[in-house]
């Protein structure tokens, strides 16, 4: 039996750190969105108190099927109000820390889930 290495053939998470992640080659030390499908875009909040109904919004747009909301170095949770987009249009909603939300993307991706990650990285003036 022939045994072949796993070819990752979608965006994936090479590294991350406090204040960062590494995208292939690519380091951002600003919030960002990642999705499996290629899509990538910068996230313009700098902190978890500025996040609005827009930013959820753009979220939404991307029609995946679950998004993973990396909320910084701990976890906390959005307001319900600002995920009510989503969960109106049955895209599933994960809060996790950032460190989390980066593994748990790279799996679900990987295993070809239509996916996106929302990574707050606090801080990152834009």
């Amino acid at each position: 039996m022939k045994i072949h290495p796993d070819i990752i053939s979608v965006p994936y998470i090479s590294a991350y750190g406090k204040g960062w992640v590494q995208v292939g080659d690519i380091q951002l030390t600003h919030s960002v969105v990642i999705a499996s499908d290629g899509n990538r875009f910068d996230w313009q909040c700098a902190h978890f108190e500025d996040l609005t109904d827009a930013h959820f919004e753009q979220l939404a747009q991307l029609q995946t099927e679950l998004v993973i909301f990396g909320s910084g170095e701990r976890l906390r949770f959005p307001a319900a109000a600002l995920t009510r987009g989503l969960i109106e249009r049955q895209i599933g909603i994960e809060s996790m820390d950032t460190q989390a939300a980066c593994r748990t993307y790279n799996i679900l991706a990987g295993e070809g889930r239509h996916v996106a990650v929302a990574l707050l990285i606090e801080g990152a003036a834009l």
